[in-house]
């Protein structure tokens, strides 16, 4: 941006010098000169305004371009970040249940070896 701005006003301090030496050296009758001087930096100020659109267009698409960038990568982040959740989910669910049916298998052998001492028990004072 900066170096379009150096060109610019090195343009408009050239068309003005040119205009300047043409105006000293020109063979032209004043009407003459004022005209194709007149013409000229029209000529060179309708260059610089298509130069400075031209670059305004190519700034606004280039933004345009870098949002849309950013936009796709953050989206696939937030995705990343889901898909990561839900397999972490899954992960403690399925450790959940792991430990769940464990924990039902001891509880059973629990119950199992509470009756068989209780019997035990059992038959001992029935023979007593």
């Amino acid at each position: 941006m900066k170096e379009q701005g150096k060109l610019l006003a090195a343009l408009l301090a050239g068309a003005a010098a040119g205009a300047a030496i043409a105006l000293l050296l020109a063979p032209d009758s004043g009407e003459n000169l004022r005209g194709d001087i007149t013409d000229y930096i029209n000529d060179a100020v309708g260059k610089a305004k298509n130069k400075a659109q031209a670059t305004t267009d190519n700034l606004k698409e280039y933004g345009s371009n870098v949002a849309d960038k950013a936009k796709s990568k953050f989206s696939d982040a937030v995705n990343d970040l889901y898909n990561y959740r839900d397999g972490v989910s899954d992960k403690v669910k399925a450790h959940a249940n792991n430990v769940v049916e464990t924990a039902k298998g001891h509880i059973d052998n629990a119950k199992s070896k509470i009756k068989s001492d209780a019997d035990d028990v059992n038959d001992s004072i029935q023979q007593a």
